[in-house]
């Protein structure tokens, strides 16, 4: 059924379909969801203050930047496992967001440090964000249809594909350099990135929700929330990159 789908890519419709044919004693619920975005978000944020607090007591880019490549590494590897392995959610999203924090305490320190504030009013945005997202959804003010799921699907898929060539091309010395300076282009597109992560986060609540409905497994809660997550991780760095970009036109 196409009720669950989401361009979330950790988040799909074949995850459900491989949990539908058994039955448990337990099931998922938004509320149980709720709470394990709580805990993952203090478990990215606890890791997220010893890389900060590296930073600022050495002032040193050389002192943070192996555990920030470390966290990302780690991190993606995390999240390739749970993708692939719903089950083991329970236990890899924790530490997903612990090498997330890491990876985020390091690269908002350095960013702190060149654009004084711009950390602080990066995760105002991403909770503003949230909230406004989760109000649009409950209240009907964005309705989850078909096509909305293949506009934001497609969208997500461009801009994937788009940072995929900038990366590999940056290799050769031939990166899209307009993406990444302070031009106007640059802005718009990075304003472009940011409103497709924030309607991903509306998937990502009809997702959850359907999954109540649908009586998925309780630890499905976990891996809803690290779908979550991962918008939520995206979304931040993305406004990190918009605003920074915003600054250096000042």
């Amino acid at each position: 059924m196409g009720y669950t789908k989401s361009s979330n890519p950790v988040l799909s419709e074949k995850i459900f379909s491989a949990t539908r044919s058994e039955s448990y004693s337990e099931t998922m619920t938004v509320n149980g969801t709720i709470n394990k975005i709580g805990l993952l978000l203090f478990f990215l944020v606890a890791a997220a203050s010893y890389t900060w607090g590296l930073y600022n007591e050495a002032m040193d880019s050389s002192v943070v930047l192996p555990w920030l490549i470390g966290g990302a590494i780690v991190g993606l590897i995390l999240a390739l496992v749970t993708t692939f392995k719903p089950v083991w959610s329970p236990y890899t999203a924790p530490f997903y967001a612990l090498a997330e924090g890491i990876m985020l305490g390091g690269l908002s320190a350095m960013m702190n440090a060149s654009y004084p504030g711009i950390v602080i009013q990066a995760v105002g945005l991403t909770f503003a964000t949230l909230f406004a997202m989760l109000f649009a959804y409950k209240t009907g003010l964005i309705k989850v249809t078909e096509k909305f799921k293949m506009g934001v699907v497609a969208a997500t898929g461009g801009i994937f594909i788009f940072y995929m060539l900038n990366w590999i091309l940056g290799m050769f010395g031939i990166g899209f350099n307009f993406a990444n300076d302070s031009s106007l282009l640059s802005i718009g597109i990075s304003l472009f990135v940011v409103v497709i992560a924030a309607l991903n986060l509306v998937l990502d609540f009809d997702f959850i929700e359907k999954g109540e409905q649908s009586g998925a497994p309780k630890y499905m809660e976990w891996y809803g929330a690290f779908g979550l997550m991962v918008t939520l991780v995206w979304l931040y760095v993305e406004l990190l990159r918009l605003l920074s970009k915003l600054a250096r036109r000042n």
